[in-house]
């Protein structure tokens, strides 16, 4: 039984709601994530508010918030801290960088080299950052939303597949439709400016525990054997299409199934059905494979592919 979730999900998208227009799927598969306690990647051209949902989202929840502009010239301890030798007490004291918060904006994470991309690594997995050797814990909703451009633009670095695999779910924000781009005209005109975020009245969360509650409430739920089953096939049978050169592991089923728990929670049911597994598929396994080249010469995507996959297999009763 869900006693927190359907309110929480209720309160969050009715602030999204004062400064997104439309992005009713991208909203929906951040908090996926969120209730599923993983992490985010969003892709999209600039422009088109993936900085500006997860400040929102933020101030909704009521959680710690920072942001890391990532460039070609950021070190890894820009992101983690450092320790600095205080001369009055003739000791090191920590730093901390951005990483000790709540919920962390990686903006652009795809403008920086491997090396410091790799810096969170640690943070993502274990929720907790080693700097000069000792460990230092974060915060127990520690979340990474992390923005990218397209490939394809001048200046990015592919992340590297180890990171990528750590990412829950992989987001793509597209342009607007021809009214939900006039209403952001009309809002605009009428004073909107997402420059003076403080201005926006935000509301957040009456209850602090409000969020822990809502992914016990996901981490409780149970799943029948046959969608088990259906998520299980799926996964394997990346791993022998004829498009792809390497299949998605046994993480990926894993995060198939938080994740379809998630999105029954967020609609209200506290089962999960092999909808909410269709639903959250691609998302899921989009960045978990690898298309063989000339597959990808012939125009294919991992996104068709994963398609493919998914009307070949029976879905359960």
């Amino acid at each position: 039984m869900l006693n927190y979730t359907p309110s929480t999900v209720a309160h969050i998208v009715n602030e999204l709601r004062k400064t997104i227009v439309g992005q009713d799927d991208v909203i929906e598969q951040i908090l996926v994530a969120f209730l599923a306690e993983g992490h985010a990647l969003l892709e999209g051209v600039p422009g088109t508010a993936k900085t500006l949902i997860i400040k929102t989202l933020a101030a909704a929840v009521g959680a710690g918030y920072s942001r890391i502009q990532f460039t070609p010239d950021l070190m890894p301890s820009d992101i983690t801290g450092t320790n600095v030798f205080n001369m009055q007490t003739s000791e090191f004291t920590l730093r901390q960088g951005p990483i000790f918060t709540d919920i962390l904006l990686a903006d652009e994470i795809n403008r920086t080299p491997p090396k410091t991309q790799a810096a969170l690594l640690e943070a993502m997995e274990e929720r907790q950052t080693t700097i000069d050797g000792d460990r230092h814990q974060l915060s127990p909703i520690f979340t990474v939303l992390a923005t990218e451009n397209p490939i394809e633009y001048e200046g990015t670095y592919p992340l590297p597949e180890a990171q990528l695999d750590r990412f829950l779910l992989k987001i793509l924000i597209d342009y607007p439709e021809h009214a939900e781009e006039a209403e952001i005209v009309a809002r605009w005109d009428a004073g909107f400016n997402s420059r003076h975020f403080e201005r926006m009245d935000i509301t957040p969360l009456g209850d602090p525990s409000a969020l822990q509650q809502c992914r016990m409430e996901v981490r409780n739920m149970r799943t029948e054997p046959s969608v088990q089953k259906y998520i299980v096939e799926i996964v394997r049978k990346t791993r022998n299409h004829a498009s792809i050169l390497y299949g998605a592991s046994p993480r990926a089923s894993i995060a198939l199934l938080l994740c379809s728990k998630a999105l029954a929670a967020i609609r209200g049911r506290d089962f999960a059905t092999p909808d909410d597994v269709r639903d959250v598929a691609l998302p899921v396994l989009r960045h978990r494979l690898a298309l063989r080249a000339e597959a990808e010469l012939d125009g294919s995507s991992a996104d068709a592919v994963i398609t493919d996959i998914i009307r070949t297999i029976e879905v359960p009763r």
